[in-house]
């Protein structure tokens, strides 16, 4: 069983003695089980705040006179939060040691554990619903301390994986970036007639084939494809440049034309006579040996 901490508050070292002498013929801890740890003399609040903090009880045994009440009651009121419970006993007027009845010191004593001890079975019913929500609250707090570690496991599992997807997603950011800028530098095949009018609104589409010629005969296969009605070159400016040679190939060649005039037209080409192929004539192959010696008799008769 719990040892109950009880403290005695004096006006001075006199009535420390007389309530010791009282305390020796009270069984307190086999009565009450309570123990007296301290005895205290002084009118000094902030060493009685000292000395009574923490007390399960606090006894303030002032004179039974007016200067005594006042004492106790300021006493009362700044002690009163500091400890366990409090509680006011009057010592007899003039209790010096060698004057004073020590019995009726002990019994005053006596009187007030006991009034301490009824006010507590008072406030049991309520100490008992507070300690009942106290034990509630505990298990709603040891609950939540569980959910609590549980979460926040869950939290550092939760944040390892979103640093490792943040740092997949920037370097697939990165990656994305890298793929646009590349795609930006790449040009992307442009029909021949809208690269041609972007550069001759006025000037006919040439064939295709004249486009494809002038790509072999300038070296340029491999770097422009033409195909399609498309033509295609990493670098953009290669078709600028080869639409232009095309145009001033095309522009000299029918400025040429112009100045030569109109070709005469080309005389037909004389064919000499098939000569008679002697390998081509054959014998009759209808005649046979006795018709043709019949033959040869006639003409040898004439």
């Amino acid at each position: 069983m719990t040892i109950v901490d009880v403290r005695i508050l004096v006006e001075g070292a006199s009535d420390v003695e007389v309530v010791s002498k009282a305390l020796q013929g009270l069984a307190l801890g086999s009565e009450y089980n309570i123990t007296i740890s301290a005895i205290i003399p002084t009118t000094n609040v902030e060493i009685a705040k000292s000395a009574a903090a923490g007390a399960d009880l606090l006894i303030i045994a002032t004179d039974a006179d007016r200067v005594g009440r006042d004492l106790a009651e300021r006493l009362y009121n700044e002690l009163n939060e500091m400890v366990g419970h409090v509680e006011r006993m009057k010592l007899p007027l003039g209790h010096d040691l060698e004057h004073v009845d020590v019995e009726l010191v002990r019994k005053e004593l006596r009187n007030t554990l006991v009034r301490a001890g009824l006010k507590s079975l008072q406030v049991l019913p309520g100490y008992m619903e507070i300690r009942k929500e106290l034990l509630d609250v505990k298990g709603k707090y040891d609950q939540l301390a569980n959910d609590y570690e549980a979460l926040y496991k869950e939290h550092e599992e939760l944040q390892k994986k979103y640093e490792e997807l943040h740092a997949e997603y920037t370097r697939l950011r990165s990656e994305n970036e890298g793929l646009r800028e590349l795609l930006d530098k790449k040009s992307r095949p442009v029909k021949i007639e809208d690269a041609w009018k972007g550069l001759f609104p006025a000037e006919p589409v040439p064939e295709e084939r004249i486009i494809a010629i002038a790509v072999e005969k300038l070296g340029l296969a491999g770097k422009i494809i033409v195909g399609q009605g498309y033509i295609f070159a990493e670098d953009e400016s290669l078709i600028e440049e080869l639409l232009k040679t095309v145009y001033l190939s095309l522009a000299v060649k029918e400025e040429l034309e112009e100045k030569e005039g109109p070709k005469p037209p080309k005389p037909p080409e004389e064919r000499p006579a098939p000569e008679l192929d002697e390998t081509n004539i054959v014998e009759n192959p209808e005649l046979k040996p006795d018709e043709i010696e019949r033959l040869l008799k006639g003409v040898g008769d004439e």
